[in-house]
């Protein structure tokens, strides 16, 4: 799986230059420089990333904690590991890559939004997508997963609509935070079963 991950990714960075005049099409036809009903939707969408990524596993953490439920408890810490894994890979991919925001190099896309460190890949779209991905597979029910990926892919769209991210961007976010969830998930179980093992020779 990482190899497959790893190759999409170098997939995908050696492509950018090509498919340059794709993206910033795409993106102009999402942002409008004339205010839209949406926009605020967007806005509330995006500023809505933080609060969720911290409150989920924090939640999550007090029931367990409340219920005295190990496993409920032990689901707060993997959500966290995956977000810390999450944040250590896009960043380091971000200030590796310098991709500079799409309002810096076209004046005709307008900022809706903050946006500072480096553009590709997307943190919000990144994070959102590991903590979603992380929540559907620890609590794999419809009403679980659904919520979780439009609420994900709410953030990934408004980074566009906000003018702070191209396409590209958004989708390698996406990418990189299912990723580091889908690793992080099948490390635990990978880890639970040598933990099995060791007890069953004592």
């Amino acid at each position: 799986m990482i190899k497959r991950i790893l190759l999409i990714l170098t997939v995908f960075i050696s492509t950018q230059v090509y498919s340059q005049n794709i993206d910033i099409q795409i993106l102009r036809s999402l942002n409008s420089s004339r205010p839209q009903p949406s926009d605020n939707f967007f806005k509330f969408a995006s500023n809505t990333n933080n609060a969720i990524i911290l409150g989920v596993p924090i939640t999550i953490g007090i029931v367990g904690i409340i219920k005295h439920d190990d496993k409920i408890l032990k689901n707060a810490y993997l959500i966290s590991a995956a977000s810390v894994i999450n944040f250590g890979v896009t960043y380091s991919l971000k200030y590796s890559i310098n991709r500079k925001r799409p309002f810096e190099t076209y004046s005709d896309i307008i900022k809706k939004s903050d946006g500072g460190s480096p553009s590709f890949p997307s943190g919000h779209a990144s994070e959102a997508f590991a903590t979603a991905t992380m929540l559907s597979l620890e609590y794999p029910k419809w009403y679980v997963i659904v919520p979780s990926y439009l609420w994900a892919g709410s953030v990934g769209y408004s980074r566009m609509d906000l003018g702070v991210h191209y396409p590209s961007d958004v989708l390698g976010g996406m990418i990189i935070g299912a990723g580091s969830a889908f690793l992080t998930y099948k490390a635990n179980k990978w880890l639970n079963k040598v933990q099995k093992k060791k007890h069953e020779l004592l």
